[in-house]
């Protein structure tokens, strides 16, 4: 949303775009000043900002074959005290991973125009409890 009003902030204003759009016009200032100040960033996104080309050495030095739990072991090694989870979100967030052994997990298909299988089992579907007096009926109204 920032880079449309960026890009449409000449023209309309940010205040009226920041009517159209639901964000705040004190958001979009608060987002401007984060991008020319990066002291005003949040602890965890320096952290991230410091951990992200280190997290991509690792990769490209290991011939792009590490997944997240060598990357981390490898960076615990180098004295980088960095949590598991953190290393995968950020893996995640510049879209990396590691090589996977074996075939890709691939999931099927359904073909929308082959007929769908009969019943072979002749089930009865139908609701016993509104049928039954006393047995749960007062639960449905």
């Amino acid at each position: 949303m920032v880079g449309f009003i960026d890009a449409h902030r000449g023209t309309h204003g940010v205040e009226p775009i920041c009517n159209v759009l639901p964000i705040a016009p004190s958001t979009y200032y608060n987002h401007l000043a984060k991008r020319a100040d990066p002291a005003r960033l949040s602890e965890r996104a320096r952290r991230d900002a410091a951990l992200r080309p280190e997290i991509l050495r690792v990769f490209e030095e290991n011939w792009r074959v590490y997944g997240v739990r060598k990357i981390w072991r490898q960076l615990g090694r180098e004295g980088f005290d960095v949590a598991r989870c953190t290393v995968a979100r950020l893996m995640r967030s510049m879209g990396i991973q590691g090589i996977i052994r074996g075939k890709p997990c691939r999931t099927t298909i359904p073909d929308k125009k082959a007929p769908c299988p009969l019943d072979k089992v002749n089930r009865q579907f139908s609701v016993f409890a509104l049928r039954m007096p006393g047995a749960w009926h007062h639960l449905v109204r």
